[in-house]
């Protein structure tokens, strides 16, 4: 006897009768006959979805692109409950979102939005309860009932949406008995919803984090205590950049000196990767930068290491000690004199005497008052309060009078001042304060270097193809050595054989010029040869 079957086609054989497909003639066992065959279909048929569904997402956790999945599990839920469309929607009072849905051939037009409309404010309000409706008609009088379900699909972290399901029949035959099979799959999908959610923001927080590395300006190195070297990241313009797989598994005394490692690593001490530390200021073979690491515990046997390049940092903070330095003489020196010479006016003296001491004292104390001066003058620009707005003006007459500004000092030193303008106004669009400023200080600056009894000059000359005028002051003193040159508008910066030469100064007053003449829209220039003399051109915009 043939006792296979298909899984739709349960054995129909009754216990007391053993005949397969016999229909007992005894009306109550037909009715126990016809009960256990509808039960055995139906078992069947569970058994059947439980494993399709179960296979299915197997497959999906398995994905690594999970929302591909998810219309191919809805296509097996639908056969293994035989309905034709199955959705994972968003719904609320105004709107169905579709985030994946199945349709079977039969009903290709369907319109999931159309024929749920009607139910959106109840699902709406009752968002974690079951909806089930039968009997739902559509406005084409030719299609059957349809009966809808829909079952919310919620997970740990909330409400990831709806399972919904379609039938094509009156009344949702399947409810009762395969609606298990409906939940647990809407379980599922939440649980592979929450896993999707879980890897997009893993996804999310690990590109971030790359970008954010990638665009630092710093070497970032995680070594272990012992020195080996876990991760690199450097950006190719980092002096100490080197390729990745060449650095990750070395020591890290493979690649700098052991002296620098053991200040970094704190090799000496029993608490290196129990606190963060700083090594300030440190240098490595074939490299002229100077660095800084700072070294961070990650746990008790790794820690992160961020290395900078602090060279340009590293030589503002020795301008600013020497600047600090030599202001302090600049402004210790007169203000010694002064006292000297208060004291000397206090005892008295010939009338020469007292006429000397009193020019002296005034002397110094207008030296005192002009490097103070600058210096407010420096903090002022650096912090944008002071501003500049151009205006037409004769650049004649700025000119003349910063001359005559610098002359009484230059007639003390024997040093002619020659101005030459060509003898025409020259209009430019300029600040007269601020342009009377920069004249004033470079034509002093070139007395101030200049040997006794050589000339200076300030020359004028206009371009009016260009629509601009070159300002020079020329003087026939020390020179600047030519790696000096890039540096002299640098805050507190002095060339190495003026500071030899005890040649008074602050080191601001380039900078001052500088910034002022920028603020303008113009550009300055300089030339020079050791010995010879230095020109400083001003270049500025004519009137139209």
């Amino acid at each position: 006897m043939d006792k296979t079957s298909s899984p739709d086609q349960p054995l129909d054989i009754d216990p007391q009768i053993g005949t397969k497909n016999e229909m007992p003639a005894d009306p109550d066992y037909r009715l126990l006959f016809e009960q256990a065959r509808e039960a055995e279909t139906k078992l069947k048929r569970h058994t059947r979805a439980l494993a399709v569904i179960s296979e299915v997402t197997a497959s999906l956790f398995r994905s690594s692109n999970i929302e591909t999945k998810f219309p191919e599990v809805l296509e097996s839920l639908g056969y293994a409950v035989n309905v034709f469309c199955c959705a994972i929607l968003n719904l609320n009072r105004s709107s169905v979102k579709t985030q994946a849905q199945w349709t079977s051939f039969e009903m290709p037009d369907f319109d999931i939005p159309v024929i749920l409309a009607p139910f959106l404010d109840w699902i709406a309000e009752n968002p974690t309860r079951v909806f089930s409706v039968n009997g739902v008609k559509l406005k084409n009088e030719q299609t059957p009932l349809i009966s809808i379900l829909i079952i919310p699909i919620q997970g740990t972290l909330g409400d990831w949406g709806s399972l919904a399901l379609f039938d094509i029949q009156n009344q949702l035959s399947w409810l009762n008995t395969e609606f298990d099979t409906v939940q647990t799959t809407a379980s599922l999908i939440g649980a592979a919803m929450e896993r999707l959610h879980y890897e997009k923001n893993i996804r999310l927080s690990e590109t971030r984090n790359r970008i954010l590395v990638n665009a630092l300006p710093d070497l970032l190195l995680r070594t272990d205590l012992g020195g080996e070297i876990l991760d690199y990241n450097a950006h190719p313009t980092h002096p100490l950049y080197m390729p990745r797989e060449t650095v990750v598994g070395k020591k890290l005394s493979d690649i700098w000196t052991p002296d620098v490692v053991k200040m970094i690593l704190e090799l000496d001490t029993q608490d290196a990767f129990f606190t963060s530390h700083w090594v300030y200021g440190f240098n490595l073979p074939n490299h002229s930068q100077v660095f800084e690491a700072r070294l961070h515990p990650i746990s008790t046997e790794e820690a992160l290491i961020i290395v900078r390049d602090i060279t340009e940092q590293a030589r503002l903070d020795q301008m600013k000690s020497d600047f600090i330095n030599r202001a302090s003489h600049e402004l210790r020196t007169p203000l010694t004199s002064a006292i000297l010479m208060a004291e000397l006016l206090q005892h008295g003296g010939t009338q020469e005497e007292m006429k000397e001491y009193l020019d002296t004292l005034l002397y110094e104390l207008n030296r005192q008052k002009e490097l103070i001066n600058q210096l407010l003058l420096a903090g002022r620009l650096e912090s944008g309060k002071m501003k500049f707005t151009p205006i037409s003006l004769n650049l004649t007459l700025v000119l003349k009078e910063a001359v005559q500004a610098v002359k009484p000092i230059a007639n003390t030193h024997q040093i002619p001042i020659k101005l030459e303008t060509g003898g025409e106004a020259i209009n430019i669009l300029g600040d007269s304060g601020g342009l009377l400023q920069v004249f004033i200080n470079l034509i002093h600056n070139a007395v101030k270097f200049s040997p006794e009894g050589k000339t200076v000059e300030v020359l004028a000359d206009q371009n009016s193809a260009e629509h601009e005028v070159r300002i020079s002051i020329v003087d026939h003193g020390l020179g600047i050595p030519p790696e000096s040159i890039p540096h002299l508008f640098e805050r507190f910066y002095r060339a190495r054989n003026v500071t030899v030469a005890e040649i008074p100064g602050s080191g601001v007053g380039l900078y001052i010029v500088k910034s002022i003449v920028d603020e303008l829209g113009g550009r300055i220039e300089v030339k020079s040869e050791l010995n010879q003399g230095t020109t400083f051109v001003v270049i500025l915009r004519l009137t139209a």
